[in-house]
């Protein structure tokens, strides 16, 4: 929705990776179990990715959907940033319940093609599993299981959530309400978006 209202690309770490797997390259075969049982994929392998492709595609802007996820990852952003002279101007928190991930999780489906993720309880998807951006079939992650899931929050409450108070600091943290649907949560988006477009 992003990248068609504003034409920012975006992407994320694991959309790279899954790609990666697809094409059946080295890394995608390392990093494949990992993500499967729902553990995170080493900085080191996550900052390279992200630093490849903003020198590729980050010249007018960028979002990154899960990136950062620690820390660390965070401090490379930063050090990549500064390196390629771009400043960081928002950093969106998501807020939503345990229940409503849950919910998501367990309807998610995910283009096998582009990465358009949409529910598959909405009713014209639930008839016709295509993508309305590229055709690509509408599929079930295999990693969209309970106990990924129980591994994935875990992880984010020991490696994610300190990530709040780091870009708090910098007064670009922006929290929204996440358990909204789709609509509401990305007119607050746009908002900000246009907020910093025009300043």
């Amino acid at each position: 929705m992003i990248t068609r209202q504003f034409g920012i690309p975006v992407t994320s770490p694991g959309a790279i990776l899954r790609r990666e797997k697809d094409l059946g390259t080295p890394l995608g075969e390392k990093t494949a179990e990992v993500i499967q049982h729902g553990g995170l994929v080493s900085d080191e392998i996550i900052v390279e990715l992200i630093e490849d492709w903003l020198r590729l595609h980050g010249g007018h802007g960028f979002v990154f959907d899960g990136f950062p996820r620690t820390l660390p990852q965070a401090e490379s952003l930063m050090s990549i940033l500064a390196r390629l002279r771009t400043a960081l101007d928002l950093a969106i928190w998501l807020e939503v319940s345990e229940q409503t991930v849950h919910d998501r999780i367990s309807g998610r489906l995910q283009c096998a093609e582009c990465g358009f993720t949409t529910s598959g309880r909405s009713a014209k998807f639930a008839e016709r599993p295509v993508c309305p951006y590229c055709d690509g079939p509408l599929v079930r992650r295999n990693d969209d299981d309970e106990v990924v899931l129980q591994t994935r929050l875990s992880e984010f409450e020991k490696k994610t959530q300190p990530l709040a108070a780091f870009y708090g600091k910098m007064s670009i943290l922006h929290r929204i309400d996440g358990n909204r649907d789709r609509e509401a949560v990305f007119a607050d988006i746009s908002r900000l978006i246009e907020n910093k477009s025009s300043a």
